[in-house]
């Protein structure tokens, strides 16, 4: 990883670390679930243990994706 992309993955974890705080405070189960996830993949990246591209989802194909309608209860 290179100097430039270990500072901005440093401040994508530390901004990721506040937005769950926030989230935790408001009771945001949720978004504090997959902030910490992302938190942790950012710790993991600079800690050499992923290359960040294990997990990549393609966006355009995702956004293709069929959902199917939620049934009823």
């Amino acid at each position: 990883i290179s100097p430039t992309s270990r500072e901005r993955i440093s401040y994508v974890k530390q901004m990721l670390g506040e937005l769950s705080q926030v989230a935790r405070a408001e009771q945001a189960e949720l978004l504090v679930y997959l902030l910490e996830m992302a938190f942790q993949e950012a710790g993991d990246i600079l800690g050499g243990r992923s290359n960040g591209l294990s997990h990549q989802v393609n966006r355009h194909e995702a956004a293709r994706m069929p959902v199917k309608p939620a049934g009823q209860v």
